[in-house]
């Protein structure tokens, strides 16, 4: 098996965190540094904003940078996750009156169509393109003509640069991850059947009717043209061959790391933080003490209402509301992102003053204001189910809408501060090419319900049969047309969850699935990617 010798891997996320593709770049890179030391190198975007999570170190590749022309801005340093592996930055809108050549380029070369672009198409075309730029410089001026040289680029935002890769340093060995394809997401975000109608769709077609016939011409024909095409799970796979019509090469499923989990004593501390700090907050907007059993349930995740499931959890825990015999108190957790106006300064003041609330606040289910709430689908499907959040409710609903890095104002935990405190998660995913949440869940001992529709509920239904939560992950069947079935299974999931006595024998079993999915046992379908593209490469080469 052919190993490289350098990778580039470049992708809008890398230190820039925006969803699950942050996430698996940040997490692999401590295994991949172990093979290849500073011979890994991460490309993202300069955004021009204090990026936290990247120390600026301009030593690196100095005289390499003195080559480069004015236009070429680019930071070296490091990114301040396990492994620190070395990243560039590169300022990239220098390039923007490359457009028109590029795109004629890339038209003339490969035939993608970006006529009818729009949005954010352009200035991930240009990023890319300088993401290739960069690497063929760093190629011709580090001599490594004589070396095994792969450069990864995920999703369709960097295609150009693996194109432009293909071109005009053809030695260099392409690999393309597609983590969700733009019709698989479209179709599913315009509530049409994705599913049952599956063998039906032309992905050109559905790009003419969606409206994104540019992303995806660019994502179809980067697929075509890579060295090797990977794509994270078994069913993005089968989407990719019917959508795109070429079949992944590789599936690379996502690892995640436990290095950065707490043990013991530190857990403990964490978990009961935490659920403090949710007590308080909940106690403060509802005006009614949370007993310290009550049961903490959440979801989290990108704001797509339906794609993520967010909807099947509202409507899970207002049947659990309205079921017979609920004796268990029950506080449910939507930490989703949302467009946030600012943190509620009553809700501040009240918190800070530790003013004690005898009565609901006003909007009692929600921390942040929000721009245009009146429009917020979470708001008002809460309206609509008739959540009161009042004293005489044994469940209450809240809505955090806010990225939960620490600095929120009213919480001010970060994610992985706040999950050790949940009882349980639930990702009723429709659309999931992968699914970090469940597998972060379980990470921290969390036991979760996820879909089979999920990359990640299908790689679990391998290890377990993901029919009982003590198993430490349930995964319900979900279909185009079984939305109800799914809401009553998620209730009765959690009841059991509920009723079990053996606790920490469930938490056990969450953490020893989650070891399975470490990367240093999943890092072996990227070397396997890594020799594909390197022997397709060098056919592609002979001719």
């Amino acid at each position: 098996m052919t190993k490289p010798d350098y990778i580039f891997e470049s992708s809008w996320e890398v230190c820039n965190k925006v969803g699950g593709i942050y996430t698996v770049l940040s997490s692999k890179a401590c295994t991949l540094r172990k093979d290849f030391d500073d011979r890994i190198i991460f490309i993202g975007p300069d955004l021009n904003q204090h990026q936290n999570d990247f120390r600026e170190d301009s030593t690196l590749f100095s005289d390499w940078k003195k080559s480069l022309p004015e236009n070429f801005n680019v930071k070296t340093g490091r990114w301040k996750v396990p492994g620190e592996p070395i990243v560039l930055l590169i300022s990239y809108k220098t390039f923007f009156d490359k457009r028109d050549s590029l795109y004629y380029e890339m038209w003339d070369s490969f035939r993608v169509d970006s006529a009818l672009s729009y949005g954010d198409y352009d200035e991930s075309c240009i990023f890319a393109y300088a993401v290739g730029l960069v690497i063929e410089s760093f190629y011709h001026f580090h001599g490594l003509a004589d070396k095994k040289v792969a450069a990864l680029f995920n999703e369709w935002m960097l295609g150009m640069g693996a194109l432009y890769l293909r071109n005009h340093v053809p030695a260099i060995a392409t690999l393309f991850t597609t983590h969700a394809t733009t019709i698989g997401r479209s179709i599913a975000g315009n509530n049409k059947p994705l599913y049952s109608h599956m063998n039906s769709y032309d992905g050109d077609r559905m790009a003419k009717e969606l409206n994104v016939e540019a992303k995806h011409s660019l994502e179809k024909q980067t697929a075509l043209f890579a060295d090797c095409f990977t794509t994270v799970s078994d069913i993005t796979a089968m989407e990719c061959k019917q959508l795109l019509q070429k079949a992944p090469d590789v599936v690379t499923p996502n690892g995640f790391e436990m290095n950065f989990v707490p043990e013991g004593e530190k857990y403990t501390e964490i978990r009961e933080k935490a659920r403090e700090k949710i007590r308080l907050v909940v106690e403060k907007l509802t005006g009614k003490p949370v007993a310290k059993e009550a049961f903490l349930v959440a979801t989290s995740g990108r704001y797509e209402y339906r794609n993520k499931g967010i909807d099947v959890f509202i409507d899970t825990m207002n049947k659990l509301r309205k079921s017979d015999g609920l004796k268990q108190e029950i506080i449910a957790l939507i930490m989703v992102p949302a467009w946030v106006h600012a943190a509620r300064a009553d809700l501040k003041y009240i918190i800070e003053n530790d003013y004690n609330m005898t009565a609901p606040m006003q909007t009692p289910f929600l921390t942040h204001w929000l721009h245009n709430m009146q429009d917020d689908r979470v708001i008002n499907f809460f309206l609509s189910a008739g959540f009161t959040n009042t004293a005489a409710e044994n469940l209450r609903i809240i809505f955090i809408p806010c990225y939960l890095d620490g600095h929120d104002q009213i919480l001010n935990r970060s994610y992985y501060e706040l999950l050790p405190g949940m009882d349980a998660t639930v990702f009723a995913s429709y659309y999931e090419p992968w699914g970090y949440t469940p597998q972060e869940s379980i990470a921290f001992g969390v036991p979760t319900i996820t879909t089979d529709l999920a990359g990640f509920g299908m790689w679990a239904e391998t290890v377990v049969s993901g029919k009982q939560i003590k198993e430490g992950v349930s995964v319900i069947k979900r279909t185009d047309d079984n939305y109800f079935d799914v809401v009553n299974q998620i209730a009765d999931t959690l009841s059991e969850l509920m009723n079990t006595d053996n606790v920490e024998t469930v938490r056990t079993n969450c953490v020893q699935i989650a070891r399975k999915t470490e990367w240093d046992k999943f890092i072996t379908y990227y070397y396997t990617a890594f020799d594909k593209a390197f022997s397709n490469a060098e056919k592609r080469n002979r001719k």
